[in-house]
């Protein structure tokens, strides 16, 4: 637990703090909207939850709290205990979300990676986070060391949208970006608030921690206002972010359709336009757009593979594909092994969660396939093995299942998932296919038409 600290700054830097953050609430919150504080328990967090506490009637939002146990620290459930104490206090609700930390070189990554799942789970429509000036001149500075292009360079933007779990978003809203650590001191000591402090923030080991606690105070002896020249270079190169995008969705609209990306069109742009072209594709579709290097080696595979070849780039929720000159990007999916089958009983409505769908067995007379002629065995669905064939008209011949898909222009991950219907160990149909001549029913015969509805 912390007590007060000693600032230079005056007293009315602290008062500052509300008049930010009550334009950033004109700026980008209606009134009655939910606002949750991403509380850590830090000083950072404790001041804005404090500052909106204050403003929250007046603005006519709700207000809440989320605070995120990592479960990384033995302290973990001792700040969680001060957030619950410190909101009960406030009378603000706070909802407390225990999150597993993947094992990975960065374990600071992966905690920010889990903390934010947890910040899309949160019912609210703003999440609001006390990062400030001095944190963007960190993220700056560990962004020229990472060799960023301008969008990372940018640094944190005011608000952003943040992807949601179960479809929607949230906004991800930093009011407190125009102040210093020293205005949130100054705040904090002024209110007399307490807060806690995690003792990995002191851990020179972490890069944003190296930063500040080794490499600004060295350049501030030399540059005395580094910390905000840098946070402004932030904001400039945001602008220009901007414009990069404005230009990219211009290029994107000319390029694409129906949720697809033209490789001809692409192909004409000169290269760092073609890259925001993709950028701008991946981003819509709510995946992360990857570094400016692994643009350029997708750009490589896509418009230099042959006009027959498969291209499949994995980019972590999905998958970018090149079909008939065009690219598109489908959810990735787990392989689904050959031998799976699942025993059809005669339901209507057949999950099949492996292969991403529902399989509906629509009742129907003189179409479809022909109920008397699949009691000759046992029915079951199975996936795609290879060398499979059908013949769904009588007068043409039988035809591999390849070869009846490349004719329907059907591209090719859409085909492993769909179900094919078997009787003993013959093959009945598949639906969007055909079904064989020699199960469909007759004039008049009750039978059945399989539908495929993917999810």
């Amino acid at each position: 637990m912390a007590g007060t600290r000693k600032s230079p700054r005056s007293r009315a830097a602290a008062a500052d703090l509300p008049a930010l953050v009550r334009s950033a609430l004109q700026r980008h919150v209606p009134p009655g909207s939910r606002v949750a504080v991403g509380l850590s328990g830090g000083i950072d967090s404790v001041v804005l939850l404090d500052v909106l506490s204050r403003l929250a009637p007046r603005a006519g939002i709700l207000l809440s709290a989320v605070h995120v146990n990592h479960q990384l620290s033995p302290h973990a459930a001792g700040w969680s205990r001060f957030c619950r104490t410190l909101c009960a206090g406030l009378g603000v609700p706070l909802r407390v979300a225990r999150v597993n930390v993947a094992r990975r070189a960065s374990r600071e990554d992966a905690a920010r990676e889990a903390r934010y799942r947890a910040y899309g789970r949160t019912p609210a429509d703003f999440i609001a986070l006390a990062h400030h000036g001095d944190d963007q001149a960190e993220t700056l500075l560990l962004q020229l060391l990472r060799g960023a292009g301008v969008r990372g360079l940018a640094g944190m933007p005011e608000a952003r949208t943040l992807a949601a779990a179960r479809g929607g978003s949230r906004t991800l809203l930093r009011p407190l970006l125009a102040a210093g650590r020293r205005d949130i001191e100054a705040y904090a000591r002024s209110r007399g608030l307490d807060w806690i402090e995690d003792e990995s923030n002191r851990d020179v080991a972490h890069g944003r921690n190296f930063l500040r606690h080794e490499v600004l105070p060295l350049l501030e002896t030399r540059y005395p206002a580094a910390r905000r020249a840098l946070a402004r270079s932030a904001g400039h190169l945001g602008e220009a972010a901007s414009l990069l995008d404005g230009l990219a969705a211009r290029d994107a609209a000319g390029a694409g359709r129906d949720g697809t990306l033209e490789v001809a069109a692409l192909g004409k742009l000169p290269a760092a336009r073609a890259r925001g072209v993709l950028r701008e594709f991946i981003a819509r579709a709510g995946e992360r757009a990857p570094p400016a290097r692994r643009l350029e080696e997708i750009l490589r595979q896509v418009l230099g593979a042959r006009s027959d070849a498969r291209v499949c780039v994995a980019l972590g929720g999905a998958d970018l594909r090149r079909h008939a000159g065009t690219l598109h990007l489908v959810p990735s999916r787990r392989a689904v092994p050959p031998t799976f089958e699942v025993l059809w009983h005669g339901e209507r409505v057949l999950r099949l969660p492996e292969l991403g769908g529902v399989l509906r067995m629509n009742p129907a007379r003189g179409q479809g396939i022909s109920l008397a002629k699949l009691g000759a065995g046992p029915v079951r669905v199975r996936v795609r093995r290879g060398g499979e064939r059908l013949q769904p008209e009588a007068g043409r011949p039988r035809r591999t299942l390849k070869y009846l898909w490349q004719e329907q222009g059907v591209p090719v991950w859409l085909r492993s998932s769909r179900p094919h219907i078997y009787c003993g160990e013959s093959l009945v149909g598949v639906p969007g296919l055909g079904i064989d001549c020699a199960f469909q029913a007759r004039p008049g015969e009750p039978g059945v038409v399989p539908e495929w509805i993917s999810r």
